[in-house]
């Protein structure tokens, strides 16, 4: 855009915020307002894939805006050119209209260099969340759902309202660099679970380390976050994981010297035994902090949808496999401990109201249960190409024991059991104080003898990402708290703020 177009630009989309702003002040979801009706239908719905995919351009250019002075019009003395000054004077004006007269916001954090993608990318996730009306779907969505790629020829179907191409190589590299902040990774999540030609394109891109690591790093540095990027960026991981293509891929891309994972020094590593090691920090940190039940099942269908597909496991990441099972087991034994003492103490005293410890253990034995069968997965369908799970495996197998007679995970054990008494007989007849290379060589030349029909099939491991019912209820306070806390130059009385709590977002 022009320098003169920039402020303009800014305003126009900062007062549709603004319009659509009245949800800030409802408790309950708004399924209708007059801001909805106009933007639903009538005179605005032809400029729907017009405004769409303008707002998508604004966020992938990341335009810097003008500097100071570069007006188009002769300056006026009191400093902006006529068209400027009523521009500027039309938003102050709504925003006094509008806001109660509370004032501007200071600027938004220093970082942020392009008010005008920005804005944009804010007003494109309101009405991307916007409520369908009862009689028709919200065209914004409809627009997001279906736009295709510049160099894609093939007609649209005559079915698809509001379709539009966009260069969508320009759109992965703005995603790939912008996922520092939520509402970035928030229009990956909306465009990867909605429409299906971006997920297309993205999961054949050669170079998906680039989406990969920024998403990662989010999930690394997961103190620092609030829960819902948090929940963004694992859900995004779920959605790529249930792609094969995908989970072969990324045991392909060697990345040298991570240096935002401060725990080891990781010189070389796949990226797929890189995620498998934030994913299982993220299930650690989880455990330790917030035990978020949802968080859980979300990091555990990611590693259990590549499982099947572990290549050449760093022997870092086989040995965190390993210790997070050692660390749930040890939860198990507690609780178990714990039950049995409070069963005690209660047949002695029947006032005192006793913990739920049963629905503890039934919680951490499902956890528990998916590890082993995420352990068995890479066992049976992968066991030549990781030796350093074998390894790890073997140098913990006491932790197993406890679970082979245990009648939830006897079936599953079977196969574990197995491929450690394999090794482990082999390992004897070597004899005493092997070097950590001779293990391996003995696990590499076992793994060839040992007959792959002795190993027990089990059904696929596959999880699927489905949004909640409701989703809105999730999505739409999400959206707000983004805008309240990012928008350029707009302000909101925080007193009066009904949709969210303000320590929530």
């Amino acid at each position: 855009s022009q320098d003169i177009t920039y402020e303009i630009s800014v305003e126009a989309i900062s007062t549709m915020v603004v319009f659509l702003s009245c949800q800030l002040f409802h408790k309950e979801v708004l399924r209708q307002s007059i801001s909805h009706k106009y933007l639903m239908r009538g005179p605005c719905l032809p400029y729907t894939s017009k405004l769409v995919k303008t707002l998508l351009y604004n966020f992938i250019r990341q335009e810097k805006p003008p500097p100071p002075g570069a007006h188009v019009f002769p300056q006026q003395s009191d400093g902006g050119g006529l068209l400027y000054g009523l521009a500027s004077g039309v938003a102050r004006l709504w925003t006094v209209f509008t806001l109660g007269g509370v004032g501007s916001r200071a600027a938004a954090s220093p970082d942020l260099s392009s008010p005008l993608a920005n804005q944009s990318l804010l007003l494109l996730l309101v009405l991307a969340n916007l409520t369908d009306a009862s009689d028709v779907p919200n065209p914004y969505r409809q627009a997001i759902m279906s736009f295709k790629n510049t160099q894609d020829s093939s007609p649209f179907p005559s079915s698809i309202p509001h379709a539009f191409q966009i260069n969508f190589n320009s759109l992965y590299t703005a995603l790939c660099e912008q996922q520092t902040s939520d509402q970035a990774t928030l229009l990956l999540y909306t465009l990867l679970h909605q429409n299906s030609n971006i997920r297309t394109y993205m999961l054949a891109r050669t170079d998906m380390e680039n989406l990969v690591l920024p998403i990662l790093e989010i999930l690394y540095h997961v103190e620092e976050r609030n829960s819902h990027h948090v929940y963004m960026a694992l859900i995004i991981l779920l959605i790529l994981t249930e792609d094969d293509g995908f989970n072969r891929s990324i045991h392909e891309v060697i990345l040298k010297n991570i240096t935002w994972y401060s725990e080891r020094v990781l010189t070389e590593i796949s990226l797929g035994s890189l995620l498998i090691l934030v994913v299982i920090r993220t299930i650690q940190y989880n455990m330790t902090r917030t035990r978020d039940k949802y968080l859980h099942t979300n990091c555990l269908a990611a590693l259990a949808n590549m499982s099947a597909q572990f290549r050449s496991l760093h022997q870092y990441a086989a040995q965190r496999i390993i210790s997070l099972f050692s660390l749930l087991s040890k939860k198990h034994n507690k609780v178990l401990e714990q039950a049995t003492q409070s069963l005690r103490g209660s047949l002695s005293s029947n006032d005192v109201p006793l913990p739920d410890y049963a629905q503890d253990l039934n919680v951490i034995e499902e956890v528990i249960r998916m590890m082993l069968e995420i352990i068995n997965s890479c066992l049976t369908n992968s066991l030549h190409h990781n030796p350093n799970l074998v390894y790890a495996l073997l140098y913990k197998r006491d932790l197993f024991e406890q679970f082979r007679t245990h009648p939830s995970f006897q079936d599953i054990m079977q196969n574990i059991d197995l491929v450690i008494t394999f090794f482990s007989s082999r390992l004897l007849q070597a004899g005493a104080e092997l070097s950590v290379e001779r293990v391996l060589e003995i696990i590499k030349q076992g793994v060839v003898a040992l007959p792959k029909d002795r190993l027990k099939k089990f059904p696929e491991l596959k999880f699927k990402y489905v949004e909640e019912e409701q989703p809105e209820e999730f999505f739409i306070p999400y959206v707000w708290s983004l805008v309240y806390n990012s928008a350029v130059g707009l302000y909101w009385n925080p007193q009066t703020i009904q949709l969210f709590t303000m320590d929530s977002d």
